[in-house]
């Protein structure tokens, strides 16, 4: 091996985003550093197969790699999360350069079988067996590396819910609850090393500890909303079906709770809902929205869509739109639906065409760009407090411009005009004044102190 360089691509939710901050972390602690693309020796790409499109530019990535490295064998190329559970070791035949496969139970094994295939170069390692527990990683190896203003904790793996379009349960396991005092020891330490905002993590995190036994999510959530210096906290992703009465009161009682909320509803129909297998109704999701809208007034909400899943109809489709409207979302996340293999929809036979997929699909974007557009010019006037994360990439001459988030998760550019505090601008809250209101981003000047 040339040097002890590493480089991290990853693809898909913020359950890899995470993933990849703790293998950073681990690398780093072995005394690997992190390097640019295409300077590496270590390439590392956590990947993502919930739809074929992102599995399609893992396959790209890394012919890129072998065709800027010139296919060398001193460069060692890693592929962990869903796309290696899905296709285990026929990456070995496929690739020459990729000598490890590791899924999401196999990442806490993952820096040292990197170390290993560093000293013996033509060794093959697959680390893609499921584990009967949450496999507990090292750490939390803050030492010496940058800790992000808002970070992420993982409290949960894999998912019991088989969904008919989802590859998940296939890829991550059956759900796995981490003891809930070793997501707590982790949140402590983010927080010690100058965090200031927690997401926590879970392809479903409402139903944490239903399959051990222990302490349900909203407790969990309470414990760490108490802990010392944390201004703000998250929790991504919930299921619509578990989200109980006593968590849509959490968002009324902790003020450190984020008035936003991403509540994946799929489809606006029925119909539709129960082809998917999501156990739940339209009217039902509303009922919940309305819920948590009138225990946290400022309460904004995004989702996932599905457009174009076997069976829609235009009179589908238009419940999807009369639902998005009715609840009000401020962004979704939306896809034409994509066949993967071994899940129960990739049986049906009634699949749209693709050029009726993507119509529709383009219809919704266009309304909810605008209306994305409508919600964040409303915001302009307030003063809203916002966690700062890192320099404005557009900086402008003569001006400090810092961006974060403000607490409803929206993007601000801060113009600062005050005095840089002792702890530095990174992981500060600056009050500030909405001034612009940009398509995906909102404009603010510092109008108090920072904190």
């Amino acid at each position: 091996m040339r040097d002890m360089s590493f480089h991290i691509t990853t693809f898909g939710c913020q359950m890899n985003a995470g993933d990849s901050e703790w293998l950073a972390r681990a690398m780093q602690a072995r005394g690997f550093s992190e390097a640019p693309f295409g300077q590496a020796s270590v390439y590392i790409l956590n990947t993502c197969s919930v739809r074929d499109k992102p599995e399609q530019k893992v396959y790209s990535e890394i012919g890129r790699i072998r065709s800027l490295t010139g296919n060398d064998p001193n460069v060692l190329v890693c592929v962990g999360g869903c796309v290696a559970q899905q296709v285990g070791n026929a990456l070995f035949s496929r690739f020459s350069q990729v000598r490890l496969v590791f899924g999401a139970d196999g990442i806490a094994q993952a820096p040292d079988a990197i170390v290993r295939l560093t000293r013996e170069r033509f060794r093959r390692l697959s680390l893609v067996d499921f584990s009967a527990e949450y496999p507990e990683r090292e750490g939390p190896l803050y030492a010496g590396t940058r800790v992000p203003a808002s970070a992420f904790v993982a409290i949960m793996q894999g998912c019991d819910n088989f969904c008919s379009y989802c590859i998940v349960p296939y890829v991550r396991g059956r759900q796995k609850s981490r003891r809930a005092e070793a997501v707590l020891e982790e949140c402590r330490a983010v927080l010690d090393a100058g965090a200031r905002e927690i997401t926590l993590l879970g392809q479903n995190v409402n139903s944490y500890g239903h399959d051990s036994g222990g302490m349900g999510f909203t407790d969990l959530l309470y414990k760490v909303a108490a802990l010392p210096g944390l201004a703000r906290l998250r929790f991504i992703t919930p299921h619509p079906k578990d989200l109980a009465p006593e968590l849509i009161r959490a968002f009324g009682e902790l003020s450190v709770l984020a008035p936003r909320l991403h509540l994946p509803l799929q489809s606006g129909s029925d119909r539709i809902l129960e082809r998917m297998g999501r156990r739940y109704t339209r009217a039902q999701y509303l009922d919940l929205v309305a819920k948590l809208r009138a225990a946290r007034p400022e309460m904004h909400f995004s989702t996932d869509i599905i457009v174009g899943f076997p069976g829609e109809t235009e009179e589908d489709f238009q419940e999807t739109m009369e639902t998005m409207r009715q609840a009000n979302f401020v962004g979704s996340f939306s896809f034409v639906y994509s066949q993967r293999p071994g899940t129960r929809a990739a049986l049906l036979q009634d699949e749209l065409p693709r050029k009726e997929k993507l119509e529709r699909l383009s219809r919704l974007q266009e309304w909810q760009y605008a209306h994305a557009g409508e919600m964040l010019r409303a915001l302009e006037g307030e003063t809203v407090e916002v966690l700062l994360e890192e320099l404005s990439p557009k900086p402008e001459a003569g001006l400090v411009i810092w961006q974060g988030k403000e607490p409803r998760g929206h993007t601000v550019n801060v113009t600062l005009t005050g005095p840089e505090p002792a702890r530095g601008w990174k992981g500060s809250l600056v009050p500030a004044q909405i001034t612009a209101a940009a398509m995906h981003s909102l404009r603010a000047e510092q109008v108090g102190e920072a904190r």
